[in-house]
């Protein structure tokens, strides 16, 4: 999981939920490329209403795009508490020589 903080005054919440959708599958139910499992899956959380609606409104348009083969499985839950992974979880792929994970 990663927390996003932004400017909404250079990118709007709308655009983050869209760079989200493009650089991942969403149709994958917890799973991403070789990785499996409950932590894998895609998930969008929301502070407030308004972040819920254009959540759930991107997920709608995206499955009635028709641009994926089955529909989304990306969750829209609340946001809760954000605890910062372990220091070994920092910038994982950085300090393995590693440019993406795909």
């Amino acid at each position: 999981m990663v927390e996003v903080q932004y400017d909404p005054d250079e990118v709007s919440y709308s655009q983050l939920i869209d760079l989200f959708f493009s650089c991942h599958d969403p149709t994958q139910l917890n799973r991403q490329g070789p990785d499996v499992g409950y932590q894998y899956r895609s998930v969008i959380f929301f502070h407030n209403a308004d972040q819920e609606r254009q959540a759930r409104d991107a997920k709608q348009r995206l499955d009635a795009g028709g641009s994926l083969a089955r529909k989304a499985v990306t969750r829209i839950e609340p946001a809760s508490r954000f605890w910062k992974a372990e220091e070994y979880h920092q910038q994982y792929l950085e300090k393995r020589g590693v440019d993406v994970c795909h």
